[in-house]
């Protein structure tokens, strides 16, 4: 049909300024959908990995095999790395240390809140880059809008008539960067607060277990300090 206006027209014809506008969005969208799929894979598994590992940690195992277990394995995530880092230390202070115990309970925890740190770390991979897809994508997309409104009105303003049929497709193809910027931006919103809810979650279940752990320890350090008394 004569006349017809598409999207696909309105994306070809519209200006080089409106076309790279939507060309970034775009590759915006695409990253952060790929960095949605990784961090909800990622997170999933942090979750079901902590509640294995505090199922097998209060089952009454004995710690030290429960560290060489850890130990074995080429790499170490989430509660595993606590526990690891923690009791490693304190074994290695303990035995320099045997009649200090507040000094190896210190280091310790030190040891431990490091650890956490970069666990955290390592759970809020790529969140920023999805805050920053989400708050910025709108404006971008409105900066494309903006420029092909203004573009429309020039060419409307070299013409002594002007008509709806000559001033549409520049308002259309303008508002197309808009829908491409909330496009890019209402996923990535949705998928920050989510995710940052999970690794707060995570963190706190993180830190209870650091705290019940070093309570652990420290009633083991005095039982040993009062033995060796």
């Amino acid at each position: 049909m004569a006349g017809e206006i598409s999207i696909l027209g309105l994306l070809i014809e519209a200006s080089f300024v409106v076309q790279l506008v939507m060309l970034i969005l775009l590759a915006m969208s695409v990253m952060s959908w790929s960095m949605i799929f990784s961090r909800r894979k990622a997170l999933s598994e942090a979750v079901v990995d902590a509640k294995k590992f505090e199922d097998k940690f209060w089952s009454g195992i004995d710690l030290s095999k429960l560290y060489q277990e850890v130990s074995a394995r080429s790499s170490n995530n989430g509660l595993e790395a606590l526990f690891k880092a923690g009791f490693k230390e304190f074994a290695r202070l303990h035995k320099s240390n045997s009649r200090q115990s507040a000094a190896v309970m210190e280091g310790t925890q030190r040891a431990m809140r490091v650890g956490l740190s970069r666990e955290v770390e390592r759970l809020e991979m790529h969140l920023p880059f999805l805050a920053t897809v989400g708050s910025i994508s709108p404006y971008i997309g409105l900066f494309g809008t903006v420029w092909g409104i203004m573009n429309s009105f020039i060419a409307l303003g070299a013409v002594e008539q002007a008509t709806l049929a000559m001033v549409a497709p520049g308002i259309a193809e303008a508002l197309i960067a808009t829908a491409i910027g909330l496009f890019a931006a209402i996923p990535a919103v949705i998928a920050y607060n989510k995710f940052s809810h999970q690794v707060e979650m995570l963190e706190s279940s993180y830190a209870n277990f650091v705290e019940e752990f070093a309570n652990i320890l420290h009633r083991q350090a005095v039982s040993n300090t009062g033995d060796a008394a």
